[in-house]
């Protein structure tokens, strides 16, 4: 998204577990995505590829100038990439157990149909354990900081200042695990935590993240 935002053209490689893993760690020492490649330069991280991003091509402006703004862009980012990621995963987590359809959307292309259809017959019964590790008293205080998200843009177009910035990238791109976009593609677009994507209340806040893919779309250049 941070790229779209940048209007820089790019080549997206989706990382597959395992060999896709091996890769990443051979080019780049680290064993998670998101990495950026750009001529010799090897970036990990987002935070570090904004960074990066910000100093090859200033304009548009992803972090404020004014230091009080940056410092609330900065401050929004981290938790949308810490306390929010790692919820809106165990969210993810827990529906899939519970959901045979959206499990079986979430697998790699590259995983063979005679698998799907193995994991997707599975009764939920069988693979439920791995929910009941996560702590359910998680989705309460999830869904209160979704609800202040939603009330938050419906009062301004963007979360920090009058502008576009790193904190409304790193929020939408997590509330993609909450439901997913369009971009996603037909067999996943729509789908996502049960409890949380379809309620009335947060409808305001994922029609605030598909029109920021749509900005984005129509304001990039070419992405492959």
């Amino acid at each position: 998204m941070a790229l779209q935002a940048k209007e820089l053209s790019c080549r997206i490689i989706e990382v597959v577990p395992g060999v896709g893993q091996f890769n990443i760690f051979r080019l780049s020492g680290q064993r998670q995505v998101p990495i950026l490649k750009d001529r010799d330069n090897v970036i990990s991280g987002s935070s570090e590829i904004i960074e990066y991003l910000e100093e090859i091509k200033p304009e548009p402006q992803l972090i404020p100038s004014n230091p009080k703004e940056a410092a609330q862009v900065h401050l929004i980012e981290n938790w949308a990439d810490t306390t929010f990621s790692n919820a809106a995963k165990k969210a993810l987590l827990k529906s899939a157990t519970l959901n045979k359809d959206l499990r079986v959307a979430l697998l790699p292309n590259e995983i063979p149909s005679s698998i799907k259809e193995f994991l997707g017959k599975l009764p939920c019964e069988a693979i439920n354990e791995f929910g009941s590790l996560i702590n359910y008293g998680e989705d309460s205080s999830l869904l209160k900081s979704l609800k202040n998200l939603s009330n938050l843009v419906h009062e301004k177009e963007w979360l920090v200042g009058n502008s576009l910035s790193v904190a409304d990238l790193a929020v939408a791109a997590q509330l993609s695990l909450i439901k997913f976009p369009t971009s996603s593609g037909e067999v996943i677009s729509g789908k996502g935590c049960k409890g949380l994507a379809d309620d009335p209340k947060l409808k305001n806040l994922f029609t605030w993240r598909d029109q920021l893919e749509l900005y984005l779309l129509q304001n990039s250049s070419y992405m492959m």
